[in-house]
């Protein structure tokens, strides 16, 4: 027997088969894990054509409510995200302490971290990036690419991009592991003593190489984020360039109110 969504007149059925489910997924009648109704199923449960059934499900991909795998279906998201506190994960005791952000993020979030390096080496900054280190355009770099997974999942790309000047007298920079803390603890081993941290973040969707690279179902958000780090001289001596999937985490920033 076929059962209904809550009808709203204003909005298509496909939307409003998305939204039931969406509520049963967030109110737990649909458990972490649990695989999500096929379009034959929904088609009967609804009443509706293959195609609203499909249709239907892809709403759900972007909320950051399931995963769909190809050829076995498509089910509820079961991870938690992971809290990055912006007042806490780049405080210098924990580059003493020896710990990068990304790994203490995540091992905080109960998840097993890794990094693969993609790429080190000289490139010409993009125009963006040599504006952000005030660098003339089609100044040389270093660019630090690395993929970042939590539980063996993908989470994030990230480009690290240094002035050519500076990181050149710096060995560890050019290591798959720059020790201890990352390159910002290295930055400051050499006397570039970090004072202050910018970041400009912005939603979008997915590229499709942003797809392939964090396994994301088409049409997923992803967070770009943006980060200069500013030294004591004044001067930005690192911009990082890094797209997130969106539902893996969740952003927490603090802000004084003092004048």
């Amino acid at each position: 027997m076929a059962t209904t969504a809550p009808r709203d007149s204003g909005k298509p059925r496909y939307l409003q088969i998305a939204g039931d489910l969406a509520q049963q997924i967030r109110s737990g009648v649909m458990a972490p894990g649990d695989k999500v109704p096929s379009e034959s199923v929904l088609m009967a449960r609804y009443a509706v054509s293959q195609g609203t059934a499909r249709k239907a499900v892809a709403e759900l991909r972007p909320m950051g409510l399931i995963d769909t795998h190809h050829g076995k279906g498509s089910f509820v998201k079961s991870r938690p995200p992971v809290l990055r506190k912006s007042s806490d994960r780049f405080r210098r005791s924990h580059r003493r302490a020896g710990k990068a952000a990304y790994l203490t993020e995540a091992e905080q979030a109960g998840r097993a971290p890794a990094v693969a390096v993609l790429f080190i080496g000289p490139v010409e900054a993009p125009s963006d990036i040599s504006e952000r280190l005030d660098l003339p355009p089609g100044s040389q770099v270093l660019a630090r690419r690395r993929l970042y997974l939590s539980d063996g999942t993908p989470t994030e790309v990230a480009v690290s991009y240094l002035p050519w000047d500076l990181a050149k007298d710096i060995p560890e920079l050019f290591a798959e592991n720059p020790g201890g803390g990352g390159i910002y603890a290295r930055l400051e081993d050499h006397g570039h003593t970090l004072t202050e941290f910018t970041e400009t973040v912005r939603a979008r969707l997915a590229t499709k190489e942003e797809t392939v690279a964090l396994s994301l179902s088409p049409g997923s958000p992803v967070l770009h984020l943006t980060r200069s780090a500013q030294a004591e001289s004044g001067r930005v001596v690192e911009v990082c360039d890094t797209v997130m999937a969106a539902d893996q985490f969740v952003l927490d920033y603090r802000i004084p109110a003092g004048e």
